[in-house]
């Protein structure tokens, strides 16, 4: 049995930030579709007037952040004195937990800049938990190659096709992410294996895709099946980016950028957050 498309949907321009202009790939309303992921912000421009103001300091509570740098370089500073650069091929991961407050604001003035922020959720026991920072520059994340020549960036949880195994650079308890950068040439296929019920979507951020007899162009975001294998082929090549996760099942209840399980922790993240004890 594979796994099926249950969707393919485009995502949707936006602005955050301090008029950051992003293309939100999926978010909001619904987003029990996607559990354990919450948000998944793409953006990519070589106007500067898209990404200079940046996102100046702001709180978060109660989830992760992981951001994929494909292109650019920006400096991240939050309240606990982490000071990080990221570029090109890097990642930070962030937990916000409890309660952190960060900026991140470009390191340049021209140029490319593109990659993608992705929101991961935490199960309820550790939504007050300690705050933590983590910066990955490229040379340590595993890349590797597979036996059809498809080059695998493994970001997180464990890549295995049957030939090649590679664990990422961050393993996560409960939610059990793998994120990977699939880069396909003309040709290439590839046939990740993935924990049955995890919860799968693809992004085509450039080239074409061929999965469960369809074909996915860029810019689209493919839901999965919970069960079955996975088969990715492509005709004129395609890079692409697989999340998956194990589900919560829990409540999610977001107010812009806290996300706990009932309205009163989200009113509490409020209070703390104007009485200046968020973090």
């Amino acid at each position: 049995m594979n796994r099926t498309v249950l969707s393919i949907q485009p995502g949707q321009p936006a602005s955050d930030g301090a008029g950051v202009r992003l293309n939100r790939v999926f978010g909001g309303l619904g987003v029990e579709r996607f559990d354990p992921f919450l948000m998944l912000d793409e953006f990519g421009s070589v106007n500067p007037d898209d990404y200079i103001a940046g996102f100046p300091p702001h709180p978060h509570r109660g989830f992760e952040t992981i951001t994929y740098m494909l292109e650019g370089r920006m400096r991240h500073e939050d309240h606990l004195g982490n000071v990080g650069l990221l570029g090109n091929g890097g990642v930070q991961w962030m937990t916000a937990a409890r309660g952190i407050i960060h900026s991140e604001m470009p390191e340049q003035e021209e140029g490319v800049m593109r990659g993608f922020q992705l929101w991961l959720n935490l199960p309820g026991k550790d939504k007050l938990g300690d705050p933590g920072y983590r910066d990955i520059p490229a040379v340590e994340i595993p890349r590797i190659h597979t036996a059809q020549g498809v080059e695998v960036v493994v970001i997180a949880g464990q890549f295995d096709d049957g030939q090649v195994q590679q664990l990422g650079a961050v393993q996560r308890p409960n939610t059990e992410p793998h994120l990977f950068d699939l880069r396909l040439g003309a040709g290439h296929s590839v046939a990740p294996r993935l924990p049955e019920g995890h919860r799968v979507m693809l992004y085509v951020y450039d080239g074409s895709l061929q999965v469960d007899g369809r074909t996915v162009e860029a810019g689209r975001l493919v839901r999965l099946s919970d069960q079955g294998e996975l088969h990715l082929g492509s005709e004129q090549g395609a890079n692409v980016l697989l999340v998956a996760g194990k589900p919560l099942g829990e409540p999610i209840v977001q107010y812009g950028p806290f996300v706990m399980n009932t309205r009163e922790e989200v009113e509490q993240a409020l209070r703390d957050f104007r009485d200046g004890t968020l973090a």
